[in-house]
């Protein structure tokens, strides 16, 4: 049965930087398509009780920029794939924070850098919900790909990845701005 809490807690919290990945849902306020994207769990900071961020790196598309920009809802999901069997959703208001913005430089701090960032993805927690993850399979974690940072590493190299986000991030597959491109 899920329980909801209004913050996270050490157990939490633990279970979090725990997790190789995490999945982040966003959504456009009128039609348009559901986002589901995992994401590198290593990329993930649990900041306060309320409050997590995750280093977003240059991709294939922008929708959960262009949701959130439009309407700000946002839901982390976390899966217990190992031991422990819970499955763990963060609900709340999402805010994009890029290079040259006032907070980007502190928030930044908090993290490793990575080739082919593009924004740091601020979450303020409005309600936090635990299921008990029994149907979730086990999965064996075999290491990160490093194929993603290769590639912003070559763009970065070539001054290619400025054009790529304007030719592939400027906008949502529903035509929604991202604000992403450089």
């Amino acid at each position: 049965m899920a329980k909801f809490f209004d913050h996270l807690d050490d157990r939490l919290t633990g279970f979090i930087r725990e997790q190789p990945i995490f999945f982040v849902a966003s959504a456009p306020g009128e039609g348009g398509r559901v986002n589901c994207s995992p994401k590198d769990g290593k990329s993930l900071r649990v900041l306060g009780p309320n409050t997590v961020a995750y280093l977003d790196l240059t991709g294939s598309g922008a929708e959960t920029a262009a949701h959130v920009r439009e309407n700000g809802r946002l839901t982390l999901m976390f899966c217990g794939f190992g031991k422990m069997p819970l499955i763990l959703r963060l609900y709340g208001r999402g805010r994009i924070v890029q290079p040259g913005d006032a907070d980007w430089e502190a928030l930044h701090d908090h993290f490793d850098p990575r080739p082919g960032e593009r924004a740091i993805v601020v979450l303020d927690i409005d309600s936090v919900q635990t299921s008990c993850g029994f149907g979730v399979p086990f999965f064996d974690y075999r290491g990160e790909r490093p194929t993603l940072d290769q590639w912003a590493e070559r763009k970065e190299a070539t001054r290619g990845l400025a054009d790529y986000r304007r030719e592939k991030n400027a906008e949502s597959i529903d035509g929604i701005p991202t604000g992403l491109e450089d």
